[in-house]
């Protein structure tokens, strides 16, 4: 019973430390929440597919429904990952690597930050505006993929701060391991609509590459700044999601 007590007490601040949704009053311990990440991204991903299927009731036509489901998506999270992507571009734009992590500190956003977050929210809604058919189904794993890959940033490399958000996040998965069962859970998943439960089967085969841009992205951030800090966690969520909609929309317009 304590290990139950436990599990759900975690799951708990998981939801409260990566949403904005309402969470009981109990005493939440933090430090484990990475590793139930992927899980609160299929959570959020569902959230967004109820209020995808409510909108398309009403007869809201597809852009705007994109456009209303990319903002939930930023205002559920509490623009907590899109605020470490911006401030991740400030940092990376400054030539000097060894200002990098300074800038990345700074409360203030940039223009590159801006920048960024335009270009991941347009991204993301055109993507998705492409995507008509088993969005339900799409937007939950798109969100676990995000944030598998941030799993693979805590896991892969190192941490550049000695302290910090995401300094517990790297003490909480120590090892590789760590991430087996959320990507079994989501290979799983994403093979579901690949044997054609959904009218497009061969975007289940697009959920796939999931996999390997959650690999490749945290990689990129890695090679730019030497290691990964909690606004890269972020922006490795965000550019994750968006590169995996983008791709998503070549399955459907091919097959």
């Amino acid at each position: 019973m304590k290990f139950l007590a436990d599990g759900l007490t975690s799951i708990m601040a998981a939801i409260a430390f990566y949403t904005c949704l309402p969470v009981p009053a109990w005493t939440l311990d933090f430090r484990q929440v990475a590793r139930w990440v992927p899980l609160i991204g299929l959570g959020i991903g569902a959230l967004l597919g109820w209020l995808d299927y409510g909108l398309q009731l009403i007869g809201m036509p597809i852009l705007t429904r994109s456009a209303v489901v990319v903002v939930a998506w930023v205002g559920i999270t509490g623009g907590l990952h899109l605020d470490g992507a911006m401030d991740t571009a400030d940092g990376l734009a400054v030539t000097d690597p060894q200002r990098r992590l300074e800038v990345m500190v700074d409360s203030h956003t940039g223009a590159f930050g801006a920048i960024a977050a335009i270009a991941l929210l347009l991204l993301k809604t055109a993507a998705l505006a492409e995507l008509p058919d088993g969005r339900w189904f799409l937007l939950p794993l798109v969100a676990g993929w995000g944030r598998w890959a941030q799993q693979v940033a805590i896991v892969r490399y190192p941490y550049l701060k000695p302290t910090g958000k995401g300094a517990f996040h790297k003490a909480a998965m120590p090892s590789g391991w760590g991430v087996v069962p959320s990507l079994l859970l989501l290979l799983l998943l994403s093979l579901f609509p690949a044997f054609e439960v959904l009218s497009t089967g061969w975007l289940g085969i697009g959920l796939l590459s999931g996999g390997a841009i959650a690999l490749i992205v945290p990689a990129w951030f890695n090679r730019k700044l030497g290691g990964h800090t909690g606004d890269t966690y972020g922006a490795v969520v965000e550019w994750t999601e968006a590169i995996l909609l983008m791709s998503l929309t070549v399955f459907q317009s091919h097959f």
